[in-house]
């Protein structure tokens, strides 16, 4: 029996991944800044954990961290899920915003991964889901934070494999293209404020990007369910890729970077070998 650390699991894909594991007979730890919204949306099973846990605070990570261990033993599978999106122009966002964004989809991962790290030593063995986008592939309009946090993402897990992997750690990113969750809703969506718009931007990709949000909210292609049960099976098969794209949205943002990065070189590609002494 397989136990999961799931962080953002009371909506979308975290809840859609931790339901899927306990279909299949797995132990879940499910975090949520309200344990009680994981109650609501997974429903009572005796192998569900649903816990408190702020990432962003590292003494709640530590804490449930340590529950999960007492409770199951031992932490197999650990999906870092928890992020919100910070989409508009750079120049009209504030210190803030942008540091919470960091905060949240980089460095809470980080947290997270350090405290799951010495249970998963000892084990040697384990494997951890970092949730990228295809925004971590591909930059979009209106999204250089978002993308610049799933872009340390793919950095962080990249390099990661290469550590852990001698210690029986398996790491990989998912790269999800649109799915039908509640990721483009308000409480998940950060903007800047509206009196600090600058009009050079009116008309621009990125005002059209922001003004798309509402349409497309819900009336995505994706389908979570579809989503969890790839990523279970991808982990429970063992030896998973370094990146996973998933959708035919993030399936041709990555077959699409591939081509523009062959294209982008070959003019300047005997320039760039012949830089040695």
């Amino acid at each position: 029996m397989t136990t999961w650390f799931i962080t953002g699991s009371s909506k979308g894909l975290g809840a859609a991944i931790a339901r899927h594991a306990l279909e299949q007979g797995d132990q879940v730890a499910a975090t949520a800044r309200d344990p009680q919204k994981v109650t609501d949306a997974l429903g009572s099973d005796d192998g569900l954990l649903p816990l408190p846990l702020d990432v962003t605070e590292s003494p709640q990570i530590q804490r449930a961290v340590a529950a999960t261990v007492e409770r199951f033993g031992r932490i197999d599978v650990v999906v870092n899920n928890a992020g919100r999106a910070l989409l508009g122009v750079l120049e009209e966002m504030g210190d803030k915003q942008i540091r919470d964004q960091f905060d949240l989809n980089v460095f809470a991962t980080i947290d997270v991964i350090r405290a799951v790290l010495p249970t998963l030593r000892a084990q040697r063995s384990g494997t951890i889901v970092n949730v990228s986008s295809a925004g971590g592939v591909v930059g979009f309009p209106a999204s250089s934070m978002y993308n610049a946090t799933k872009f340390a993402v793919e950095g962080l897990t990249a390099g990661l494999r290469h550590d852990l992997a001698p210690l029986g750690i398996s790491v990989l990113a998912i790269e999800p293209g649109a799915f039908r969750t509640d990721f483009l809703e308000s409480d998940t969506v950060w903007t800047p404020e509206d009196d600090g718009a600058i009009a050079d931007y009116d008309g621009s990709p990125a005002r059209e990007t922001l003004a798309g949000i509402a349409p497309m909210n819900q009336t995505q292609e994706g389908d979570p369910a579809k989503l969890a049960a790839l990523v279970f099976d991808v982990v429970t098969a063992g030896d998973p890729p370094t990146r996973l794209p998933i959708g035919p949205d993030a399936v041709a943002a990555t077959e699409g970077r591939v081509a523009s990065d062959a294209a982008d070189l070959a003019p300047w590609r005997e320039r760039s070998l012949d830089t040695s002494f």
